[in-house]
């Protein structure tokens, strides 16, 4: 069993502005506030993969399996051999839009659901909540001031800023 974890945000942009933002090749080093890099290892009309690493050094890959223009796109992403968690982008609306970010963590799936549901209850669904929440405020104030969002914008993340 895993759980889901998601975020949305509604945007005072059109829908295509927003998605001419996602569609772009390394659109993370745009708005993502805790991206200290980006970097497309393949990006065409077939096949989409890049890599994102954090402030903190941590990196990970992420493989598009699923891409429906203008409507949003379906990812896996973790470390270059381990497990993989699913992420889904959705982007609703017109003249405004609505993007959700839902994320299937793989951790503690393999383990015994008391262990699972605590661990989801007291760090992942917080720590990925925050976590999704300051990607999408990064987006938006990427929008507003069509300039790449400072690092820890939002605040840090214990998992994905430097650590003073």
């Amino acid at each position: 069993m895993i759980l889901p974890v998601s975020y949305s945000i509604d945007l005072n942009f059109d829908k295509n502005a927003v998605w001419s933002v996602l569609r772009e090749k390394e659109h993370l080093n745009l708005f993502h506030p805790f991206c200290k890099k980006n970097n497309a290892q393949l990006w065409n009309d077939k096949s989409k993969k890049d890599s994102l690493e954090y402030l903190n050094g941590v990196i990970l890959y992420r493989d598009f399996f699923e891409w429906n223009e203008g409507v949003g796109f379906k990812l896996n992403i973790g470390t270059k051999n381990g497990k993989k968690s699913k992420v889904i982008w959705e982007l609703k609306g017109d003249k405004t839009s609505n993007l959700r970010i839902t994320v299937y963590p793989h951790i503690y799936g393999d383990k015994n659901i008391i262990i699972y549901l605590f661990g989801y209850l007291i760090f992942i669904r917080p720590g990925l909540r925050k976590y999704l929440k300051s990607v999408l405020l990064g987006l938006e104030w990427y929008l507003k001031n069509q300039k790449p969002v400072p690092k820890n914008q939002f605040g840090s993340h214990k998992r994905f800023s430097l650590v003073d």
